[in-house]
């Protein structure tokens, strides 16, 4: 009827033949039908959801047809005994426990039940009896009133007297004092009968030998337990104590450096002499008893008066402060210690002409000028001599001092500085040095101090490649040097990098500069190579990319197959290269194939011309040319007498001696060590699955051309050692198979059928899969619909809560207006009264 209640359902599209069902709704209509519904079942539920009407038979067994009455009967009594034995409270939890203390229980001493066990004659612990009591607190009436018995004494006996019951207690007490008398006697008797009883046991039990025949016999102690040991050493062991926390490196580079400085400042102290004048000055030890009436004043300001025309002679005190300031600035020069002590003896002096001449002042005045004059003179002469005297004292603890080296150090702005600190010393005062100006600069305690250890990097770096440089390398400076140069590259890794990049940019240029100019380029100089060893300790060579160590690789293999070996020097410089690739390269296993064309021409350039036959040489090396011989050895006597000595680096700057014989070892040393790197490379690479056919050309100049009988017996073994690393590796190939696929099947000319479906339906291929889908989206629906109800049901429990709450909230709130307007009112009627009376 309403017509905001209606709900038009509009449809797109009017279709002709299909029938709708809803194109009018009713919305207020549904909405009072599913409230009336949730009323009819959902809130009955909700009310009823504390109610139980159902009854249940709990008696045992009373269904169970597989037991027999009398098992039913024997059962039941069982369970009610249970029940009847079981807990009576759920709230006692300790029924079942018994509380004890010193073996008696808690129960029976909360009786107050006091055992007598008292020795006195007095009645038990001050406790009076019942008899007494009533004999003497009664009042009299209670002496007269019949003893409660248990019911033996007949009730028409007559009441005893005040007399009789005061006799029968003075003997019921006489009786009880007996009877602990003879308890007492008792008591020692066993005592004492158990005493000499223990004392017959006791000389049977054990037999203690006199000390005479203990120090004949010595008895042997039994070992203590393993177990016994370590619990004692646990007992004695230190408990752990809190310790200080760490601290952070600002704080220890904090302290490091105020320790420096202490010390550079007692080494400075005793340089100057400084330090034993200190200690002489110290006071010596005052007893207890000292009147301390000898002290001397430091200094004495006091001046001699003179008079000149009955006035103050003001002059000659300006003219002593004027001599004595040229004194105080002539012994400036030296130290300031050495000028107190002496300003301390002429004052000493001083008081003591004073002491002497002490009525100087009624004398003239020339004589106390002519007496001032000389006591200076002399006093000049005195402090002339003691210090002469510290000086030959002091100079060889001065020169001791001297000749330390400083504990700080300020960073060097150039290379030449640090060049001229470094220059002279030994490596491990370099390194205390190095180490003093990282400690003395650390880049928290300045804010300058980051770009100045920056650029001690690059120093470090230029002088270890100038060592490296000289005739004869400082090849052990060089490998101490290497750790504080790996401690600068960790504090700053750019800056590190970023110099080792420029070196290597400038050696990379140098090479292609002389490829473009000549053809052919040289090995670098033994600088050049310990720059790339130091790269590998300094970066990770493991990376797949790395800004230093990827551009150090590819220098490294231009330098194996662009420069030419025409000596022997070449030879040694490209072994070494060759194993720093294998040092390199041994973490991550990476293929170098430049390493092994440079070891397959080492062995080449061993071998006669003539046998130089069956497989090819890479640059370098050339099949044909000058330098084919160089490491042939023909002479036998050094073949005999080569022993394998470890090639020394010094040899890259040029051989000192020219002897054949050395030059052989050398020669031979050179083969050795390429042995040992194709052995390495075989380890290496193992693994690679073209193994064999990267070491073909190796194994067959090994089998085929090498001479292997001419060469000594360490040389053969190698030689062996080395083939037989090669042959010894298995052949990992996995079989090509084609990939297996689905076979296509030939065309067909069979028209395909599709069945065209009516516009807006799910298009579906069989029979299945349309009823497979019409059951998903029914399930999607029925499921969407379940959600609605259930959350409009509980839209609907809430309300109920509402409402309930509110009704208990409003009967409250009436209940508490009913009590306030009551007390009011009696409130009123009380105030009523009180004016009335206060009226009357």
């Amino acid at each position: 009827s309403n017509p905001f209640e209606v709900k038009v359902n509009r449809q797109k599209f009017d279709i002709l033949g299909r029938k709708t069902k809803n194109d009018v709704g009713l919305p207020g209509v549904s909405r009072s039908k599913a409230i009336k519904k949730r009323t009819q079942t959902l809130l009955k539920e909700y009310k009823e959801r504390e109610k139980t009407n159902v009854f249940k038979d709990k008696r045992f067994g009373e269904y169970d047809t597989k037991i027999t009455p009398e098992e039913k009967m024997m059962r039941r009594f069982t369970l009610e005994r249970q029940q009847m034995y079981g807990k009576k409270s759920i709230y006692n939890l300790n029924e079942d426990e018994e509380l004890t203390h010193y073996g008696q229980s808690l129960a029976e001493i909360e009786k107050l039940n006091d055992i007598v066990d008292s020795d006195s004659d007095t009645e038990e612990r001050g406790a009076l009896s019942a008899e007494l009591t009533a004999a003497h607190f009664g009042g009299g009436g209670g002496l007269l009133r019949k003893k409660e018995s248990s019911g033996q004494q007949d009730e028409e006996e007559k009441p005893k007297s005040r007399k009789e019951l005061i006799e029968e207690m003075i003997a019921k007490s006489k009786q009880e004092k007996q009877l602990r008398q003879t308890q007492r006697e008792s008591a020692l008797e066993l005592t004492e009968k158990l005493d000499k009883d223990w004392k017959e046991i006791q000389t049977l039990i054990a037999h203690k030998t006199p000390k005479s025949e203990r120090k004949d016999k010595e008895v042997e102690k039994p070992k203590p337990d393993e177990y016994d040991i370590i619990v004692r050493e646990l007992g004695f062991e230190m408990k752990a104590k809190p310790s200080q926390r760490m601290k952070t490196e600002e704080e220890l580079a904090k302290e490091e450096q105020a320790r420096l400085q202490k010390l550079e400042a007692d080494r400075l102290r005793r340089m100057r002499g400084l330090d034993q004048e200190v200690t002489k000055r110290k006071p010596s030890h005052v007893s207890a008893d000292d009147l301390a009436d000898g002290f001397i004043l430091d200094q004495d300001d006091r001046r001699l008066l003179s008079y000149k025309d009955g006035k103050l002679n003001i002059e000659n005190e300006e003219k002593e402060e004027e001599e004595e300031e040229e004194e105080e600035e002539d012994g400036g020069k030296e130290d300031d210690e050495n000028d107190e002590e002496s300003e301390e003896e002429s004052a000493n002096e001083d008081e003591e002409d004073v002491a002497a001449d002490s009525h100087s002042d009624l004398e003239s005045d020339l004589e106390s000028e002519e007496e001032a004059e000389g006591n200076k003179e002399q006093n000049k002469h005195k402090t002339k001599k003691n210090e002469a005297q510290n000086v030959e004292e002091l100079n060889p603890e001065m020169e001791a001092a001297k000749s330390e080296l400083p504990y700080t150090f300020t960073v060097p702005e150039s290379y030449e500085t640090f060049k001229s600190l470094l220059a002279g010393r030994t490596v491990e005062q370099q390194l205390i040095i190095l180490e003093r100006i990282q400690k003395c600069n650390h880049p928290s305690l300045a804010v300058g101090n980051k770009a100045k250890l920056e650029k001690l990097f690059g120093f470090l770096l230029e002088y270890v490649g100038e060592l490296a440089a000289l005739d004869v390398p400082e090849l052990r400076t060089i490998d101490k040097l290497v750790q504080p140069l790996y401690n600068l590259c960790q504090m700053f890794p750019e800056a590190a990098s970023a110099s080792v990049k420029f070196i290597l940019g400038d050696a990379a240029h140098d090479l292609q500069g002389a490829l473009e100019a000549k053809g052919h380029a040289a090995f670098p100089g033994l600088e050049m190579l310990i720059y790339l060893k130091i790269i590998s300790l300094l970066f990770p060579t493991s990376d797949f990319w790395h800004p230093v160590v990827t551009p150090a690789f590819i220098y490294m293999s231009q330098l194996l197959t662009k420069c030419r070996i025409t000596t022997l020097q070449d030879v040694v410089k490209g072994l070494f290269v060759c194993s720093l690739f294998l040092e390199y390269v041994s973490l991550s296993r990476r293929f170098v194939p430049e390493l092994l064309n440079f070891l397959l021409g080492v062995l080449h350039i061993s071998l006669p011309k003539k046998q130089a036959q069956g497989y090819t040489v890479v640059h370098p090396f050339t099949p044909v040319g000058k330098n084919l011989e160089l490491l042939l050895v023909s002479d036998k006597k050094d073949l005999e007498s080569w022993e394998k000595p470890n090639l020394p680096l010094s040899i890259v700057t040029g051989l000192k001696e020219t002897n054949p014989t050395t030059v052989n070892h050398i020669r031979l040393s050179c083969l050795a060590l390429c042995y040992d790197l194709i052995k390495k490379c075989a380890a290496l690479y193992e693994s690679l699955p073209s193994f064999h056919e990267i070491m073909h050309p190796i194994r067959i100049l090994l089998t085929q051309h090498v001479p292997v009988n001419e060469y000594p017996e360490k040389m053969q073994e190698r030689h062996h050692s080395a083939l037989k690393e090669l042959e010894s590796k298995e052949k990992h190939y996995t079989p090509l198979i084609c990939e297996k696929k689905k076979p296509v099947p030939l065309k067909q000319f069979t028209p395909k059928i599709v069945k065209v479906l009516e516009f807006g339906r799910s298009q579906g291929g069989s029979r299945k899969e349309q009823e497979s889908k019409l059951l998903i989206r029914k399930h999607r629906r029925e499921l969407k619909g379940a959600i609605r109800e259930i959350r409009k049901d509980n839209q609907f429990l809430a309300r109920l809560q509402l409402s309930e709450i509110m009704e208990r909230d409003n009967a409250r709130k009436r209940k508490v207006k009913e009590l306030l307007g009551s007390l009011a009112t009696q409130e009123g009627e009380w105030k009523a009264m009180k004016r009335k009376k206060r009226k009357n």
